[in-house]
């Protein structure tokens, strides 16, 4: 079941603060991704998670990808933030939402935004359409 595979520690990922996060399926070209960390994709659809705990944002991520995927959004952002407030343990929704994405299966790929976008407290995230 999706629910239980969301299920984690965060701590266990090996994400900090700065890092840029860059994930792709198996089959997606290069020049896909490429693109995508170019922001070359219209952004049709956005989640800002600042604010919530990481339940109500693993939540809030599965409906929100659900949606978009259902309704046909082809490239969306979602804003987790840099977790600079998150103290010792790092940066807990960015490290989390890198993990719920790889096991959400509309999800093609996703990276860390442009600067102007977010930057790495933020992700563009190519869904199947």
């Amino acid at each position: 079941m999706l629910a239980e595979s969301l299920v984690h520690q965060a701590s266990d990922l090996g994400v900090e603060t700065g890092d840029e996060i860059v994930f792709r399926r198996t089959g997606v070209p290069d020049k896909v991704l490429r693109d995508l960390r170019r922001g070359r994709f219209t952004i049709v659809d956005e989640l800002d998670l600042h604010g919530l705990v990481a339940a109500e944002a693993r939540d809030a991520v599965r409906e929100f990808i659900a949606d978009c995927a259902g309704r046909g959004r082809h490239c969306v952002r979602i804003i987790h933030g840099k977790g600079r407030g998150s103290g010792p343990r790092g940066p807990v929704l960015k490290k989390s939402v890198n993990l719920w994405l790889r096991k959400h299966d509309a999800v093609l790929a996703f990276c860390s935004a442009r600067a102007p976008h977010g930057g790495t407290g933020a992700i563009y995230v190519l869904l199947k359409s």
